[in-house]
């Protein structure tokens, strides 16, 4: 059974920086991209951030490019998502998900269109709240 547990979540401030976790077990870690996706009320979930399952690929959402940073440690099952310079605009409920790699050209478009519709199991979200 894939499970996905996010965590890092909270109220800061604007400007400030959280680091969000999504650990995983129940599955081979190694063969599987992992995504970030947001979700504010009233709009509808987008992608963040999405890494491959091997050579590192990642996807930013302009809105936080520059600002966030994706990065997997393997040997902990584990995704990261660094964000720094929060703004209030990126007050949501963050889900990790995951799918697994598969072929090459499979792995990259997952990746690179970071879409919430390539993935298939999915994390109970996390909250975000950037305070003005």
């Amino acid at each position: 059974e894939v499970q996905l547990v996010e965590s890092g979540g909270g109220l800061v401030q604007a400007g400030g920086s959280l680091r969000l976790s999504c650990a995983a077990s129940g599955f081979t870690f190694d063969d599987y991209a992992i995504g970030w996706f947001r979700q504010a009320p009233g709009k509808e979930r987008e992608g963040v951030s999405c890494i491959s399952s091997s050579d590192g690929n990642t996807y930013y959402a302009d809105s936080v490019k520059g600002r966030f940073t994706i990065s997997r440690d393997n040997a902990k099952n584990t995704v990261y998502l660094q964000m720094n310079s929060l703004k209030p605009e990126d007050t949501a409920v963050y889900y990790c998900a995951a799918v697994r790699g598969r072929v090459r050209i499979y792995t990259i478009a997952v990746v690179s269109l970071c879409l919430p519709g390539g993935y298939d199991s999915w994390g109970q979200g996390t909250q975000v709240t950037v305070s003005s």
